[in-house]
């Protein structure tokens, strides 16, 4: 038996590959084949865009996929959502469908856009987020290119952003969010009720879990004496438990800890100076919890 799992193409492609290098999974991908090689005989990889992924599961042709969980609300697909994967092409975070405007203009809430047109991929999900907010208004579906619609093309567009600066760019405005997205691993509901494939899910959810858990986290660990152990600890976070134990010395100690990689170059000087030594930095590609 197969496992058939569907990786988004396109802007999420790269950071989910990456994501299932750090699981343990080995993705091998070519410009000529929408089948990308995988270290496990018991799967099997297709690429297919993240706005189709979901309806592909619902129909069975495959039995899961990584799509964002804007699109499953857009095609409305009955597909069994296994897991919350909080990550995107350029961060941690989840992303968001936002309502931008000239910021030239006169709109200021999503009621100013009476009768306007307005611009976006998302079709679906911004008739119904307009018509929970007693708007009418004509909805045009986008091919691209989005930003750059307002004024001319377009009154107002509902784009996903992460950090905004595209649209800052453009010269445009938030007024308000529609959906928060982040990427989700989808099953096929016949396949999940399958004993075999559930398992086979259920391992690769928690191996990409731990992996998302590791992202942005280094492992540390150095000896101290034992008379210096109470300043080194207080050097480290305090809602950090590291794991201390006796070396075969019985004057010095081992700490282990896990820390945020952004902290750590302001920690270890000071680590340094309470006595540490030894200490060493490493990378992690999973924290199972």
């Amino acid at each position: 038996m197969k496992l058939k799992i569907g990786i988004p193409k396109g802007s999420l492609e790269n950071a989910t590959i990456d994501l299932f290098r750090r699981a343990g999974y080995n993705i091998t991908t070519s410009s000529r084949s929408y089948f990308p090689a995988i270290d496990d005989p018991e799967m099997e990889c297709m690429l297919i865009r993240a706005q189709e992924m979901a309806r592909y599961v619902e129909d069975g042709i495959l039995d899961a996929g990584l799509t964002g969980r804007d699109w499953v609300e857009e095609s409305e697909a009955q597909v069994h959502a296994v897991a919350d994967l909080v990550y995107a092409k350029q961060s941690f975070g989840k992303v968001r469908w936002v309502l931008a405007v000239p910021e030239s203009s006169d709109f200021h809430s999503v009621k100013d856009l009476q009768g306007k047109i307005i611009a976006t991929e998302l079709v679906a999900t911004t008739k119904r987020y307009l018509a929970a907010n007693g708007v009418s208004a004509k909805v045009e579906f986008s091919w691209g290119a989005t930003e750059v619609k307002p004024p001319v093309l377009a009154d107002a567009i509902v784009e996903v952003t992460e950090t905004g600066s595209s649209l800052r760019a453009n010269k445009l405005k938030i007024i308000d969010t529609v959906l928060e997205s982040n990427t989700q691993l989808i099953a096929n509901r016949a396949s999940w009720e399958d004993p075999w494939k559930r398992q086979k899910l259920e391992d690769l959810q928690m191996l990409l879990e731990g992996a998302i858990n590791a992202l942005g986290k280094v492992g540390l660990m150095l000896n101290v004496q034992e008379c210096d152990l109470q300043k080194v600890l207080a050097v480290l976070p305090a809602l950090k438990t590291p794991t201390i134990s006796h070396l075969s010395n019985s004057d010095w100690m081992a700490v282990n800890t896990i820390l945020d990689e952004s902290t750590v170059r302001h920690i270890i000087p000071r680590l340094k100076e309470a006595g540490a030594q030894g200490i060493v930095e490493y990378p992690l590609n999973k924290i199972v919890m």
